[in-house]
């Protein structure tokens, strides 16, 4: 069971507490949801255990996530937080799952440098990269700059935002209590560039990838790519939201944009490997659903035609999850591939 913190008002929620759990036991989503809104003010999820900070380049370090889904075991710490820290200050590249996540990132970042966080950017509004904006709000103020594509802000401030808070909170049992949806309050494009003195932030979009609106930071000076969930290290993202074709254009685009040294995934380990390995493996799986489609050749079909390709085959055994999911994933890239046929 996860415990929860009480400040100096939670006594009075006690009562409340226990709805949530009755909701949770139950099943009931939006009766979760609705009690954890009524005791917000008052209850928290637990700590978050510190988590190392890696120095990745002279100005990016990042706290590496476990791999994995979001549990009440791992309290939805699943995702990489990066820090970009320069003359004036430090940005935050995605914030984790929820404010107690932000707490640990902030403790981390206290402990190793003086500066002040002066804005976050969000890469795009699946949950595990932004509900820890309200963690750094609470630190650095309501006005503190919150940078995402436009599309992404309006995703975290309507429905999909609601979702992914209610959901997380059920996934982990209640460990994110006393999360708030903090949408971003500055709306970036494509060129969009940051100063921080010493080191320039280039906001880079070429249209859906793992989702409609994904937004990839270069760290110029240091010749890295902060890429969210468009590259993962070593797995394959969830592309329900998301296209086979956008995501090889966006990567073959940021190459030849930027040339990245070091390409930093939202999921895994950072390194100049990571974009040709995810590359070839989505060209097996989508160049392969394109021909079948084309030739008639039905989705049982094309699945044993794209687990025989040698692009996706060499990548089986290193792949995190794959007997799940790989099986989804062809089947979403033979939908992409049937309606680009039309």
């Amino acid at each position: 069971m996860t415990s929860v913190i009480l400040t100096r008002r939670g006594f009075f929620a006690a009562g409340a507490i226990a709805g949530v759990g009755i909701a949770g036991a139950s099943g009931s989503l939006t009766g979760l949801a609705e009690a954890a809104a009524e005791v917000a003010d008052f209850v928290k999820g637990p700590p978050v255990k510190d988590h190392p900070v890696v120095a990745l380049s002279p100005h990016v370090f990042y706290i590496e996530a476990p791999s994995g889904t979001p549990t009440p075991e791992n309290q939805g710490m699943m995702a990489n937080l990066t820090f970009v820290i320069g003359d004036t200050g430090v940005v935050v590249v995605d914030t984790g799952s929820s404010v107690q996540i932000a707490e640990m990132a902030i403790r981390r970042l206290k402990a190793m440098s003086g500066k002040s966080v002066v804005g976050v950017v969000n890469t795009h509004y699946h949950g595990d990269h932004w509900l820890g904006n309200d963690g750094f709000v609470q630190v650095y103020g309501a006005d503190l700059p919150i940078w995402a594509l436009a599309g992404t802000r309006r995703e975290i401030a309507g429905a999909t935002g609601t979702l992914w808070h209610d959901s997380m909170l059920k996934w982990t049992n209640g460990a994110t209590l006393g999360t708030r949806i903090v949408p971003p309050n500055r709306d970036v494009d494509h060129g969009f560039e940051l100063s921080l003195g010493d080191v320039t932030l280039r906001m880079h979009h070429y249209g859906p990838a793992h989702t409609p609106h994904d937004l990839c930071v270069e760290v110029v000076e240091d010749g890295v790519m902060c890429v969210g969930d468009v590259l993962m290290h070593r797995r394959i993202a969830n592309m329900d939201d998301g296209s086979f074709k956008g995501t090889i254009e966006t990567i073959d685009r940021l190459t030849a944009a930027a040339n990245p040294k070091i390409w930093l995934p939202g999921h895994g380990r950072p390194g100049p490997e990571v974009a040709t390995w995810q590359r070839e493996l989505f060209a097996g799986i989508w160049e392969t659903c394109l021909r079948a489609v084309d030739e008639g050749t039905p989705l049982e079909g094309a699945l044993a035609l794209v687990l025989n390709d040698p692009r996706v085959a060499t990548r089986a055994a290193g792949t995190e999850g794959w007997d799940r999911t790989i099986g989804k994933y062809v089947s979403l890239a033979y939908l992409e591939a049937e309606q680009a046929k039309f």
